[in-house]
């Protein structure tokens, strides 16, 4: 019932800390295809345990600068990174599930999880743009709830297991999406979707959430893991994603930034320490900012990787 792919044991590995990176990284525009495989198969070989990417289905000005993303579709370029890569998972972090048809997130799911060789986590949350909601004909107060249904649906046309997977039928005239997968695909609440944590813990395979600082997130994590408790269920992963600007000065110290840190090598091992002692299973960078070379950051966060245990190579 719970066998999961490849990714799964990689991701959350029973001991260690594991790291990932968020993808592209450092684009300004569209990201250079080349570049990108080049950078995905450097952590690939450094041992990251994931390359992760966000959904971002119109190019809507954020932020106090009205910057607007331009990302590609996020199942396609990850399928771009596996063809890359050997080992490393592939995640998405997250797919907008209101705005997508549950039978097609299930295709593209489970196509890029056969051709990756059993290496993609499925990330999904609710959204929170209302000119997407507006321009997909889609609820925005209501995404909750759409939110719900559709992991339902979704959940069992990803299910090994035929029984579960007549749910779909019953709703698509007696078709599968694809032939069942030999294993689960991990699927990850990112953000809360407008979910209680009962309900993510009960449903999900993990919870994914946001940099806080240390004390605030460790009570994150507590919450998490009394949801978890409640529920009788086994321990399930805390992820967190993290913005990170990582100094060429290994002993510069720490420096608060808007959902990450400004610090030295020395600094984000011992920040990785604690957190991991609080409960954190895998960490995703998110490089956005950095001025140095991507290679000489990525093989400093790889060491420090090896010394946290977090290595998977």
């Amino acid at each position: 019932m719970n066998h999961f792919n490849a990714a799964h044991a990689r991701v959350f590995p029973r001991r260690g800390l594991s790291l990932g990176l968020m993808t592209p990284v450092a684009a300004n525009g569209l990201a250079d295809v080349a570049e990108a495989q080049r950078i995905a198969r450097l952590a690939d070989d450094l041992g990251f345990a994931a390359l992760w990417t966000r959904d971002v289905p119109l190019m809507v000005p954020q932020g106090p600068d009205a910057t607007a993303s331009a990302l590609d579709d996020p199942f396609l370029w990850l399928a771009l990174l596996a063809g890359a890569t050997t080992r490393i998972a592939l995640g998405s972090a997250a797919i907008v599930l209101p705005l997508r048809h549950p039978l097609h997130v299930a295709k593209a799911a489970l196509s890029l999880d056969r051709i990756s060789g059993g290496r993609f986590v499925l990330g999904l949350g609710s959204g929170d743009r209302p000119e997407e909601f507006a321009a997909f004909g889609e609820d925005l107060e209501g995404r909750a709830v759409t939110f719900r249904e559709r992991w339902a649906v979704l959940r069992a046309a990803l299910s090994p297991d035929d029984a579960e997977r007549a749910r779909v039928r019953d709703m698509s005239g007696g078709f599968d999406v694809l032939p069942a997968p030999h294993a689960r695909i991990p699927m990850l609440v990112v953000g809360t979707a407008r979910q209680s944590l009962q309900w993510i813990a009960r449903e999900a395979e993990g919870w994914a959430t946001y940099h806080r600082e240390e004390a605030a997130q460790e009570g994150r994590i507590g919450l998490w893991q009394q949801a978890l408790a409640q529920g009788g269920g086994a321990a399930k992963p805390f992820v967190q994603s993290m913005l990170l600007d990582l100094q060429a000065d290994p002993r510069a110290p720490a420096e608060a930034l808007p959902l990450g840190l400004k610090v030295g090598r020395d600094g984000l091992r011992a920040y990785l320490q604690r957190v991991h002692a609080q409960g954190v299973g895998h960490v995703m960078f998110n490089l956005v900012g950095n001025r140095r070379p991507v290679d000489e950051v990525l093989r400093e966060i790889a060491a420090v990787g090896v010394d946290l245990g977090g290595h998977a190579a």
